[in-house]
């Protein structure tokens, strides 16, 4: 999917507007809260913001949520995307949908602090094409995980390594938090099938420099988790077509 939109960030600025895209999928409980501290972490900063809500037609009043919280702060956006489904297709279409500089992203079950915000637009101020909350840099945690998911991950990390440019290797490439710039993404066509973007983001977009943020990735706080056996399907293929394309370049 083409992110291309109508202004374009230049290198070397400090940042320009920032849209934080944020899918969802039944998080009324979550996304009023987030929502709130989200605001309360950017506010402080003064920069030109947006948050670009994307909800898969939650049948559990998500978007009534959202839209209520809208009709007093404009700077939050719902955008409903009916007969669809992907976490990554959720981003696209918000990303798609934004006249913004600076790209974002981050889940709606309360997992990603939103304390870890203005640390990362710190990241991109200072002239870094990607900033990424990451867990495994040193001081990030994965909290609470038992075993098995702790060795699936870390084996989902370790195969991306041949994948990366060394300029922009990131230790947490399944990051579902994170800043790109604009100009780094723009006419790329990215799969919008599947659970993760940053890899893909690191691989084919036009990322010279990045920077981890280490954060403690939490718990879920209400709400079941979207995670399941399609998920690791579309990574799979996900990773097959990087690794194609490594081959053919």
């Amino acid at each position: 999917m083409n992110v291309k939109a109508p202004t374009e960030d230049t290198p070397g600025s400090a940042m320009g507007k920032l849209a934080l895209v944020i899918p969802t999928l039944c998080e009324a409980e979550n996304i009023g809260g987030l929502l709130d501290q989200v605001r309360g972490v950017l506010d402080p900063l003064n920069i030109e913001y947006e948050i670009v809500v994307v909800d898969d037609d939650s049948s559990d009043g998500t978007g009534d949520v959202v839209s209520a919280i809208s009709a007093k702060d404009p700077r939050v956006r719902l955008l409903v995307r009916k007969g669809q489904r992907g976490l990554s297709g959720a981003i696209l279409y918000g990303w798609k949908n934004t006249d913004a500089e600076v790209l974002g992203v981050m889940d709606a079950d309360l997992q990603h602090p939103p304390e870890v915000l203005p640390k990362l637009v710190a990241a991109i101020q200072r002239g870094r094409d990607v900033a990424i909350g990451s867990r495994y840099t040193p001081g990030g945690e994965t909290g609470s995980w038992n075993p098995v998911r702790k060795l699936l991950s870390a084996a989902a990390v370790w195969v991306t390594y041949p994948l990366q440019p060394r300029n922009a290797h990131a230790k947490d490439p399944m990051s579902g938090l994170f800043l790109v710039r604009r100009r780094c993404v723009d006419n790329i066509e990215f799969q919008s099938t599947g659970f993760k973007l940053l890899l893909e983001v690191l691989v084919r977009g036009q990322i010279e420099s990045v920077e981890e943020v280490p954060f403690a990735f939490g718990l879920r706080y209400r709400g079941a988790s979207k995670a399941n056996f399609k998920v690791g399907v579309d990574y799979a293929k996900l990773l097959g077509r990087l690794y194609a394309g490594k081959m053919k370049g």
